[in-house]
């Protein structure tokens, strides 16, 4: 009954956390306006910036926040027990992920839709906005590496969740246009979408559709790493109500239908037992320690489990979605506590089950070596008896066996089961690919046009031109664009070593996936400390996190540099993993240019407000479907 205690209670924790710290934030500290004119009114352009129902927006925040982040991260973390884990996503994602989410979309939505890094450049300085777009241009080319990798791998392990994440794709456009041209209520087309949703779960892997789904899966990982850096090429160009908001709310539906089903399997689970095996129905019970330090393989647990989980916990990615998307489609100042700290706590639940069904769900039954049904610690061994053993489909075949498991309880087939969490994580992973494309596309033209010179002209009329420059084909969202995935796709061919094929190389990039993105987090973190700071609101819980975020990503950067790297018993030096070198050094070097700049600029910036951006166009009032002022 523990599993089901520890679900339970972290349900109830989340829900006090969202109605008290979530709205002292919300009132107190932000002061969130009802009645304040949004971007995504004053600059609609229908194709970035676009109001939208919250609900919906919703769907699209939380399901490009989460990806497969707050699934592989846990799953990884358990290795060290499951109670590290816990504490760190329960806490983690209430005190620090949560504040981080909320704070970007806050500045952001008050600052014209502006990415976190144009307003670090000025509630800092100039230099800094450049430093932190560097970055982010970094670690949005290993996300997009990685992702496209990540769902390879799903289709390779799980054939049968192919044909289910192809048909959300015209899904979703129907529903777009539909909710966008025709005006209908969110119901029914949710209701359809949910339907087939899961019609297609049901029937994607039958008759026909077996061989379909099983040639597709025996294509090499780089054909699969094309084809889907080609979709998020289309998917970020295409305005965001075409596709964008529509296949991350059906996504969202379909995570939150199918986590409700996970947890009522865990209730049954844990009340009468697991699926039959033989005769039996084995007992829910948590399989792995508690607390495990020495794992064979396994890097120090501090800091390493505080960049393995960051998705779950907190995330520095989480600020380029709040402040690069979803700020410019936000419609009432009021819902960025539902999107922002709603979202993350939603996040944080979800790596909770994450860790139950590696912990816990695992015990109820895995095939061994040998055929054989193995049970309780003896099955949670098999998959996490060493650290080196956790490649990239273990880390999600762990996920994806104990929650199904859940659902077996219920009585649900096992194919359909583990069909479902792998349409699940695959359209997870693709929701985060195309959305952190959309904002590569962004970065890529803010630091071109930083770049490239300007002089003004008087003809044919007054104003800005840019000089000819070989980078002016970058400002462009297509020139961007195709730079962003080319980029990403030669990192992820990369070999992993001699003798080793195209595309093992990429995944070397997950180490530094995990400890970049948690850099991220701190920098955006110091950002909202100084825009606080300069207007003397309190700041001690934000720089609280501000330190620790600084401090335990570098920390495990240099020690995969020179010591070991994840999977491996040396450094990426002496691994000659030169990519991964200098992208670690940059970043690091970047880091401590901010942080020095961050210095200089601290004494002078108390109470002292930073330039203005240019004020919105009026708007008379805003109507939401109830017809109150929103």
């Amino acid at each position: 009954m523990i599993p089901l205690f520890i679900a339970l209670g972290s349900l109830v924790l989340y829900i006090i956390a969202y109605h008290t710290y979530g709205r002292w934030l919300a009132r107190t500290i932000f002061k969130l306006d009802p009645n304040a004119v949004m971007p995504s009114v004053a600059l609609n352009d229908d194709k970035d910036f676009v109001p939208t129902n919250k609900s919906v927006l919703f769907g699209h925040h939380f399901t490009s926040i989460a990806g497969t982040g707050p699934i592989v991260g846990p799953a990884i973390a358990v290795i060290w027990g499951w109670l590290p884990a816990l504490l760190w996503v329960l806490f983690g994602s209430i005190l620090f992920g949560a504040v981080h989410d909320f704070g970007s979309l806050v500045i952001s939505m008050r600052n014209r839709g502006q990415t976190v890094g144009d307003i670090a450049g000025r509630v800092l300085t100039p230099r800094v906005r450049v430093l932190f777009l560097l970055i982010l241009f970094m670690a949005l080319t290993i996300v997009l590496a990685i992702f496209g990798l990540v769902i390879a791998v799903v289709f390779k392990s799980y054939p049968a969740a192919i044909f289910p994440c192809l048909v959300q794709i015209p899904l979703a456009m129907i529903i777009g246009v539909w909710l966008h041209r025709k005006g209908v209520h969110l119901l029914v087309p949710s209701l359809i979408a949910l339907g087939l949703m899961y019609i297609t779960v049901g029937y994607g892997n039958v008759s026909w559709l077996a061989g379909f789904n099983t040639s597709l899966a025996a294509w090499p990982l780089t054909t699969w790493v094309v084809v889907l850096l080609v979709y998020s090429y289309i998917a970020s160009v295409l305005p965001v109500w075409m596709l964008l908001q529509p296949r991350d709310f059906i996504n969202s539906l379909q995570l939150l239908s199918a986590l409700a089903l996970v947890v009522i399997g865990l209730v049954v689970a844990a009340t009468i037992g697991g699926a039959p095996v033989g005769d039996v129905r084995p007992p829910l019970e948590l399989a792995a320690p508690a607390y495990n330090a020495s794992a064979p393989g396994a890097p120090l647990l501090f800091p390493f489990l505080f960049i393995t989980i960051a998705c779950g916990a907190v995330s520095g990615f989480h600020c380029l979605v709040s402040s690069g998307t979803s700020s410019k489609q936000l419609k009432c100042e009021t819902d960025a506590q539902f999107i922002g700290y709603g979202s993350m706590l939603t996040e944080g639940f979800l790596a909770v089950i994450v860790i139950l069904a590696c912990a816990a769900g695992l015990g109820l039954g895995v095939a061994g070596a040998d055929g054989a049904t193995l049970l309780g610690t003896e099955a949670w061994a098999s998959r996490y008896g060493n650290w080196k053993a956790l490649g990239l489909p273990q880390k999600v075949g762990a996920f994806v066996d104990g929650s199904a498991n859940f659902m077996k309880a219920l009585g649900l087939g096992s194919g359909f089961a583990v069909a479902l969490m792998g349409v699940l994580v695959a359209s997870f992973a693709a929701t985060t690919l195309d959305t952190a494309c959309r904002l590569q596309r962004y970065v890529i033209q803010e630091l071109a046009g930083t770049f490239i010179k300007r002089q003004p002209i008087t003809t044919p009329k007054p104003g800005i031109a840019l000089t000819a420059n070989p980078l002016t084909w970058l400002t462009n969202k297509h020139g961007a664009t195709i730079f962003a995935i080319v980029l990403a796709g030669a990192m992820a061919y990369t070999p992993g070593g001699p003798g080793k094929g195209p595309g093992t190389g990429g995944l070397l990039l997950w180490p530094l996936f995990g400890a970049t993105n948690q850099l991220l987090g701190g920098l955006a973190f110091l950002v909202i400390t100084f825009w606080m700071w300069r207007r003397r609101l309190p700041i001690w819980f934000v720089a609280i996190p501000t330190v620790f975020m600084l401090i335990l990503p570098c920390w495990a950067m240099l020690h995969q540099l020179f010591v070991q790297a994840v999977g491996s018993d040396q450094g990426w030096i002496a691994m000659k993993s030169w990519h991964l070198v200098f992208i670690a050094f940059a970043t690091i070097a970047l880091e401590i240019w901010m942080i020095f700049e961050a210095f200089a600029a601290w004494p002078k910036a108390k109470g002292v407000l930073e330039p203005a951006v240019e004020p919105l166009p009026s708007v008379l009032s805003v109507k939401n479907e109830g017809g109150r002022s929103c």
